[in-house]
């Protein structure tokens, strides 16, 4: 009695639980993460649908998904920092109840406003899910097992990707578009018994949150979220560059303030950009996801503009690229615990640039179907090497008590490149000057320029070694 006793204390001062069960972490971490990706992809095929049952015009349409994207990209920094502070057990726990509540009062939405509330919500919901599920993993792997729990997120995060469109549009077709939110329930409540009996609980860290911080991050998120998403549709008039100006001048407040405050418990420890790997993975991040949404983008107007496929002949043919690449990841994973990131990370690049090269080639060919449902494949082995080595590589060197922020930063770099893309090719290929043919191989050229733009930057990653202390939950069960 008295060993259990001291055990007990043993795990509370070191702030963990007596017992860890890594496999059963990752699958709740896997589960939470799935659920706020799917939700990103699903709502599309029902627009249509809620537009008419709910009286929408098409302002408020644009809403209901902008609403969860904009909350989502504005509060990933601080939402990974609340984990750090205040426990990411518990900031997951929140983000989960918080989804599950907001996904039935979406359901529940009588009008386009509630719609559109529920939705930011949500988007906040997903941003306290997201950095906790990676910076759970880094607490329960070591360094050198991490790669492999990373990819099989990731292949959790392409499943989402490719599950999306389909079971929402089974949803739309069988019942209601409204069973896409109350979906949501059974199995956020399935991940709130699980992650209370799983996940370990760690003691919170009496810190205050850095409320300045928070404020400047969000402002600077949020004015280059609405620039970049309205740009188009307000013809990139005047308010919109004093908008992404003002997106600029609050980042520059955020990176002051922040340098000022490191010996207060800043939003972002500096300390994180002292490891070189993480901070060009950050860039990496970037110019990764402008590629995928990029190529996304182009295509799917390629083959329904030019080619007149239909919506779901453009989906099928977009499919394999998902595929591959959440089949992939998690071997990609596996392979990066054993292999130096940087060289899978540039096989990547390399790989992906074959692909697109492939599309392009098919582009001034009239190519058949066949060929870019090849060239997808190819384009989705890419992505996995491409993405999954990423988060093991910048994540490597990150301590526990970082790793919230750390987190949140490298999701919120990956955002902007989302944000990013979508308004520079969004604008290209609805730009007047050029056919969607001449605009759609312009942009594949330029983003084969960005992925080898990504392969040189893999040669600037250093070898990683192990952290100084890279025990973690599942290294320090008691004997």
């Amino acid at each position: 009695m008295r060993a259990d006793q001291d055990e007990h204390h043993k795990a509370a001062d070191s702030g963990r639980t007596p017992r860890s069960h890594p496999g059963l972490i990752l699958t709740v971490l896997c589960l939470a993460y799935f659920k706020a990706q799917l939700d990103g992809v699903i709502l599309p095929v029902a627009l249509p649908r809620i537009t008419d049952d709910l009286n929408a015009d098409l302002q408020q349409t644009a809403w209901v998904m902008s609403a969860y994207v904009f909350t989502l990209a504005v509060a990933l920094i601080s939402a990974g920092r609340l984990g750090d502070l205040y426990g990411k057990r518990r900031t997951l726990l929140i983000g989960v109840t918080m989804f599950t509540l907001c996904s039935v009062a979406g359901g529940l939405a009588q009008s386009p406003e509630q719609l559109i509330a529920a939705r930011g919500l949500q988007g906040l919901g997903a941003a306290l899910i997201i950095p906790q599920s990676m910076a759970l993993l880094v607490e329960t792997y070591p360094a050198e097992r991490r790669g492999m729990a990373l990819g099989i997120r990731g292949g959790v995060g392409g499943a989402a990707a490719v599950a999306g469109p389909v079971l929402g549009g089974l949803l739309v077709s069988l019942a209601d578009w409204r069973w896409i939110f109350f979906l949501n329930l059974p199995i956020g409540v399935a991940i709130l018994v699980l992650a209370w009996i799983a996940i370990p609980v760690t003691a919170p860290r009496p810190r205050r949150l850095d409320l300045g911080g928070v404020a400047l991050s969000s402002g600077a998120l949020l004015a280059l979220a609405v620039g970049l998403n309205q740009g188009e549709s307000a013809g990139w008039s005047g308010w919109i560059w004093w908008t992404l100006a003002g997106a600029a001048g609050l980042g520059v407040l955020f990176c002051l303030q922040q340098r000022r405050r490191q010996d207060r418990e800043p939003l972002v420890p500096v300390s994180i950009f002292r490891d070189w790997n993480y901070t060009v993975m950050n860039v990496y991040a970037v110019l990764a996801a402008v590629l995928m949404v990029g190529l996304v983008l182009t295509l799917s107007v390629y083959f329904q503009s030019v080619l007149e496929f239909s919506a779901l002949r453009t989906g099928l043919l977009l499919m394999p690229a998902s595929l591959f690449s959440m089949l992939l990841s998690p071997v990609a994973g596996k392979l990066s615990d054993k292999v130096e990131g940087r060289y899978l990370l540039l096989a990547g690049a390399l790989v992906i640039s074959v692909g697109m090269l492939w599309v392009l080639v098919g582009m001034d060919r009239n190519a058949s179907w066949q060929d870019f449902a090849a060239a997808m494949c190819c384009i989705g082995m890419g992505n996995a090497l491409l993405l999954t080595p990423l988060s093991a590589v910048a994540l490597y060197r990150v301590t526990p008590e970082s790793a919230g922020a750390a987190s949140g930063v490298l999701a919120t770099s990956m955002q902007i490149g989302v944000m990013v893309g979508a308004a520079v090719v969004g604008g290209m290929l609805g730009g007047r000057g050029a056919t969607v043919l001449d605009a759609g191989r312009l942009i594949l050229t330029a983003l084969v320029f960005i992925a080898v733009l990504a392969g040189g930057l893999c040669l600037m990653v250093r070898r990683v070694l192990p952290a100084p202390d890279s025990k973690t939950l599942a290294d320090r069960r008691p004997g």
